[in-house]
């Protein structure tokens, strides 16, 4: 047995029951669920504004999103270049549906950390939280008119949320990442 095998079935052993423990139904249900997020896939590029205590901060920001697993997960790259052309941000992500809590999952690295986020999606886009301290970070994106708008919002305990971040991005063409030149037996 490989490892990889042993610590797949150890984790399996460990997980919460779910409706059902057929394999292919519950992949069945996961590249379903995927479905309310496929217009994220592909290449996109555009504007990001964040307001920074030393002001606004300007970045061409890009996106690359594809499915992986037969369509059951979701694959997310964030990149942010700088005027001068150098990366400026950088961030991986992987959203995920789990058909026995009917919840979709955002598991990010950025900055260098990582974290899994509830994510929920909306008739035209989707919204996350981050919990930071007494304060939540909130993103909602929205797809209108081929524009994918994404804002970021501190919310403080009985404040009003303040915007900090906003995004603006175009589709500039399809992706086969990350699915393309997978590994084969030989």
């Amino acid at each position: 047995m490989s490892l990889l095998t042993m610590i797949a079935t150890s984790l399996l052993a460990a997980a919460p029951a779910p409706a059902t423990d057929d394999p292919a139904t519950m992949i069945a249900a996961e590249r379903q669920a995927m479905r309310q997020l496929a217009w994220m896939d592909g290449r996109w590029r555009g504007e990001a504004v964040t307001q920074t205590p030393n002001g606004e901060h300007r970045v061409t920001q890009t996106e690359r999103i594809g499915p992986l697993l037969d369509g059951s997960i979701k694959v997310l790259e964030g990149r942010a270049f700088r005027a001068d052309g150098s990366t400026g941000f950088n961030a991986f992500g992987v959203v995920s549906f789990d058909p026995a809590s009917k919840r979709y999952t955002l598991h990010s690295y950025a900055q260098g950390r990582a974290g899994d986020f509830a994510l929920t999606p909306t008739t035209d886009g989707y919204v996350w939280e981050i919990p930071a301290g007494p304060m939540i970070i909130r993103y909602t994106a929205r797809l209108s008119g081929g524009v994918w708008t994404e804002t970021g919002e501190r919310i403080a305990p009985g404040q009003a949320p303040v915007q900090f971040f906003i995004m603006k991005l175009k589709r500039v063409g399809a992706s086969l990442w990350p699915g393309a030149n997978p590994m084969t037996p030989r």
